[in-house]
């Protein structure tokens, strides 16, 4: 049983390394940022200082002043770099498109501006909007981006750390 578990961790780690970019060029990182742009980061950033815990509601306040105060392009630049060893270049572009669509903003506007929900739900996708859903270069990104998402919202909170600490 051990070495089943030990068999897939060592799977699922290599599949993370092979996807990752140790030293990403220009364009690379020129697309991260542009999906970061897309995406809204500056709002991600706001969420995870809102979900983090903290020792006091002073020091709650405190960080959510700091990271309200952030300019948007300050994020996307600290976060590019980091961003662009995760994702290849063609799932940034295609994500940057996909978020700068219709359904892409409805999509963001219902992570941002929605409040807790129990049974949370996406926007329906209008028949243009499933047909470019459907499209293979997007369901490639769209998978890409999905595995690494973790992992993007780790480095906003490592980013977000940096802002607290001042750095």
């Amino acid at each position: 049983m051990k070495s089943v578990a030990a068999f897939l961790i060592s799977t699922l780690l290599a599949g993370a390394v092979h996807a990752a970019t140790p030293n990403p060029d220009a364009a690379q990182i020129k697309a991260a940022h542009d999906l970061l742009a897309a995406m809204q980061a500056e709002k991600m950033m706001r969420m995870t200082a809102g979900m983090s815990k903290y020792a006091s509601p002073e020091q709650r306040k405190q960080v959510m002043d700091k990271v309200i105060k952030l300019q948007p392009e300050f994020v996307y630049n600290k976060l590019a770099t980091p961003v662009a060893k995760l994702l290849s270049t063609e799932t940034a572009l295609e994500m940057t498109r996909f978020y700068q669509s219709s359904y892409g903003k409805k999509i963001l506007q219902d992570t941002y501006n929605s409040s807790a929900q129990l049974y949370p739900s996406t926007p329906k996708p209008t028949p243009a909007e499933q047909v470019e859903l459907k499209k293979p270069a997007y369901l490639k990104a769209e998978k890409e981006f999905k595995a690494n998402e973790q992992a993007i919202h780790h480095e906003t909170f490592v980013l977000l750390k940096e802002v607290i600490n001042g750095k």
